[in-house]
């Protein structure tokens, strides 16, 4: 019979957990175990980085326009205030919703950054992958695009990187000319990109009056989405008071038609008759805010005809994230 070989015990961690350095997969473990990277810290990495942030957005100023330009929103753009200052070489970081060829980022050749806000993330925190792509973008070589990647599970979030003060004020764009500052030397692959873009962006107008509110327009109907920074069981509740009374339409011809659940936000929706367009909605907007309001400050049990209506509206609720 053939000799049993002696059994060897794996190697005792060397580093504490949050010395250890991120490496692939498949390579040793720098902790000093003799197992594999993923079946050893990698594991609790992973875990780390898939783990869902409700709110990602949460703390950052204008969250609900963050919400809004993430999920809603075609074309717009808005400057960014970082915490430390720009570095020597960047004269500009802005956000976009979308990017040519759909690049997580772009240094341009004159050092400005563009930072991409819908594109798909590697990990359970937005804000994280974000920051991440970034903080890479600053030190790109300028004229070059930067690619996605995990984010390690330790590195900062949007809220580390930016400045905590200041407005967020997004620019509405009716098309994505703002990818081209000189339309003559694009690339054709940025051309056909653009001209893709701008044929399936839905027009849509940021309310003045009223925080993040954004009229589209479709073919048959126009709309109303308004990311609301409420918490979700009082804002459900408080539409439902209207929505009993009869007073959460925008006017003749418009109804509150549901809403969306997006990062940890709630997006109210009406539909608009196609005639309407975003200046007719702003004074009934504001109005509709001011009822609102009164709605949010009631705490009286929910009579049977406002039960009925929020049961209405929670059946109308799709969550996007």
């Amino acid at each position: 019979m053939a000799k049993k070989r002696p059994q060897t015990k794996a190697k005792r961690p060397q580093l504490d957990d949050a010395e250890v350095p991120v490496v692939g997969a498949r390579e040793p473990c720098p902790c000093g175990s003799g197992r594999r990277y993923k079946a050893c810290h990698g594991r609790t990495a992973a875990q780390a980085t898939t783990a869902l942030v409700q709110r990602p957005f949460e703390g950052l100023p204008g969250e609900c326009d963050w919400v809004a330009l993430r999920e809603l929103v075609p074309a717009a753009t808005v400057g960014l205030t970082l915490r430390d200052g720009l570095p020597e070489g960047v004269p500009s970081v802005t956000l976009a919703t979308v990017l040519p060829m759909a690049w997580p980022a772009l240094r341009r050749d004159d050092g400005s950054v563009l930072l991409g806000l819908q594109n798909d993330t590697a990990s359970g925190d937005i804000s994280r992958d974000l920051a991440d792509t970034l903080a890479r973008a600053l030190t790109a070589e300028p004229g070059t695009p930067v690619q996605g990647r995990r984010a390690p599970a330790d590195g900062p979030r949007l809220q580390d990187l930016l400045a905590p003060e200041g407005a967020f004020e997004p620019e509405v764009h009716s098309g994505f000319e703002f990818w081209v500052p000189d339309p003559d030397n694009a690339t054709p692959d940025v051309t056909a990109s653009l001209e893709r873009a701008n044929a399936a962006a839905i027009p849509t107008v940021r309310l003045q009056g009223v925080d993040a509110a954004y009229w589209c327009e479709t073919p048959d109907k126009n709309h109303l989405r308004w990311v609301m920074p409420h918490e979700e069981e009082r804002l459900l509740d408080a539409l439902a008071r209207l929505h009993a009374a009869g007073r959460s339409s925008l006017g003749e011809g418009t109804r509150l038609v549901g809403s969306f659940r997006a990062h940890g936000l709630t997006v109210p929706v009406w539909d608009l008759p196609s005639e309407i367009t975003a200046q007719d909605i702003e004074k009934p907007a504001a109005e509709f805010a001011e009822r609102l309001a009164e709605a949010l400050a009631a705490d009286a049990p929910l009579t049977h005809d406002e039960r009925r209506a929020r049961g209405g509206l929670t059946n109308r609720q799709v969550t996007l994230s």
